[in-house]
């Protein structure tokens, strides 16, 4: 008999987590399935729906007068920041690009030796030749691989996540 009203409880608690959560973060399908349904059946978590659109759009409505200069300012500070970063961000890459061309000189320089040993390692391992030559191909390939992968790993550590909270609206 008490785990009935604690279920309620919990039930209201989780919808207002929601509610809350909808707005800034959005929720799974399954979730908004969940909230939809519970809100056609509970009148209080409703009116909390009502209540939060309610006092998110008188927020919206509010006018709000900036300082003077405030957006030269804050432009001026964004553009110095950027300037910053790509000023700390050079230097990496001329390293990317001096170590690449030092990895396609050696290559180069190594090619008739390596495509020697894989053939003779095919060979002498019965593999068909389509097997080592594409071996050579992959070692060929491979620094170039490594660069991108690398480069794929760090520009995917810099997007910022966007919020959009007037999407409800």
């Amino acid at each position: 008999m008490n785990s009935q009203p604690n279920n309620v409880n919990e039930s209201h608690a989780r919808a207002e987590s929601l509610i809350a959560k909808e707005r800034v973060e959005g929720i799974s399908p399954a979730e908004q399935g969940w909230l939809a349904a519970h809100l056609r059946e509970c009148t209080q978590c409703g009116a909390s729906v009502e209540a939060t659109q309610q006092a998110l759009r008188s927020l919206l409505s509010l006018h709000v007068t900036a300082p003077r200069g405030l957006a030269a300012r804050t432009q001026f500070r964004v553009r110095l920041r950027a300037q910053e970063m790509r000023s700390v961000r050079q230097p990496r890459w001329r390293l990317v690009y001096l170590m690449c061309g030092a990895s396609w000189v050696a290559g180069a320089g190594t090619a008739p030796y390596v495509w020697r040993g894989l053939e003779w390692i095919g060979h002498r391992a019965g593999l068909p030749d389509l097997v080592w030559k594409m071996g050579f191909g992959v070692w060929w390939a491979l620094p170039a691989i490594i660069a991108a992968a690398i480069l794929f790993a760090e520009s995917a550590g810099n997007t910022p996540a966007r919020v959009d909270l007037n999407k409800n609206f």
